[in-house]
């Protein structure tokens, strides 16, 4: 038995990766593993069959895994962040008056 070593060396400046994931996915992969196992025991404690219950939290993990790998892909470290702060600026400003366009002297 010989002891493992793993460096890990992500670089300066650079966002941590996990097997394609980066930086914020990490935290949205774990919280949907944990959200699944809370769902497969709360479905292990009503009665439902093992088997009925293993099918529906992989074909789950699995559409997870998918949307999560697709965000991850198409948005980036900071994509997604930028994409919510898009949406959220108006198209329009309008005012009734130009009282705040005259300069006040």
């Amino acid at each position: 038995m010989g002891n493992s070593i793993y460096h890990i060396n992500k670089g300066i400046n650079k966002s941590i990766e996990f097997k394609g994931l980066k930086a914020q996915y990490i935290w949205y992969f774990g919280g949907g593993i944990v959200v699944l196992m809370i769902l497969f025991s709360m479905m292990y404690f009503i009665g439902l069959p093992s088997f009925m219950s293993l099918g529906i939290i992989g074909i789950a993990g699995t559409v997870m895994a998918v949307k999560i790998y697709k965000l991850s892909h198409k948005y980036g470290e900071h994509g997604m962040m930028k994409e919510l702060a898009k949406r959220q600026l108006p198209t329009v400003v309008k005012t009734q008056s130009r009282r705040m366009y005259k300069m006040a002297k």
